[in-house]
């Protein structure tokens, strides 16, 4: 089976690429497009898919991808539907993500694992859920109880990281080497498939460490600052902490 490239796992910063169609598959409601090459991030981990175009020189012709997905190893494109049908095995096209929102989705991220870093180095809280939008995100933490001046302390804490301009490093990791640092997995259930030989992760220079899967920004100064829009309790010892992105510094 031939392996397409993936470059949203390699490269976070790569937003436009030229690719070939693999396949088509035009049998349902929403065209499905997979390319020998794409820059499109699938979803996963709470961050959604990323959206934007797929362009074809020949003739002027785009598509909109709406969403995109994994499926049996391959990214796939759902294309929104188009007079004129979708485009065709072996067109060469020009993949071009919506690079705002994709960037916004990166900052928002990693604002998210350095809020995680943070409460579980000061706090010993385990991540119990979490998700995203393009500026504003929640997790959720094992916390017995929560208050507004902790949220405060946690917020205040989280933005002088940011401003510590750390590093945000990717790596991929035998399974072996992966699981044998402490505190690899930080939600309460290990996510992680079973069998899989290696593991990506992403490391806030001396804050945070954990495997994930997502695109984040190359140091935490492209994040700016955050601000806590709020929190909430979700059980007993389930406590929400929501956040938005405030402008860049600098």
């Amino acid at each position: 089976m031939d392996v397409h490239e993936q470059l949203c796992y390699t490269d976070a910063y790569a937003r436009r690429v030229e690719a070939r169609v693999a396949s088509v598959d035009d049998s349902g409601e929403a065209p499905l497009v997979v390319l020998d090459r794409t820059v499109f991030y699938p979803g996963g981990g709470g961050q959604p898919s990323d959206r934007g175009l797929l362009l074809r020189a020949s003739d002027g012709r785009s598509w909109t991808v709406r969403a995109a997905r994994k499926a049996g190893g391959d990214i796939v494109h759902e294309l929104e539907p188009a007079d004129g049908g979708p485009p065709e095995r072996d067109d060469v096209l020009t993949v071009d993500l919506d690079w705002d929102r994709r960037f916004a989705l990166m900052r928002t991220h990693t604002a998210l694992h350095a809020l995680c870093g943070v409460v579980w180095r000061d706090y010993g809280a385990l991540v119990t859920g979490g998700n995203m939008e393009p500026g504003a995100g929640r997790m959720d933490f094992e916390f017995e109880r929560m208050s507004g001046d902790l949220v405060d302390a946690i917020e205040a804490t989280v933005n002088a990281e940011l401003a510590a301009h750390r590093d945000v490093r990717v790596d991929v990791l035998p399974r072996e080497q992966a699981f044998a640092i402490p505190d690899l997995i930080r939600t309460k259930i290990n996510l992680l498939p079973e069998g899989i030989s290696e593991i990506r992760t992403i490391e806030i220079v001396g804050l945070d460490l954990q495997a994930d899967g997502g695109t984040h920004v190359a140091n935490t100064s492209e994040v700016g600052g955050i601000r806590v829009t709020g929190y909430e309790s979700k059980g007993r010892i389930n406590k929400r902490i929501r956040l938005e992105l405030v402008d860049p510094v600098g």
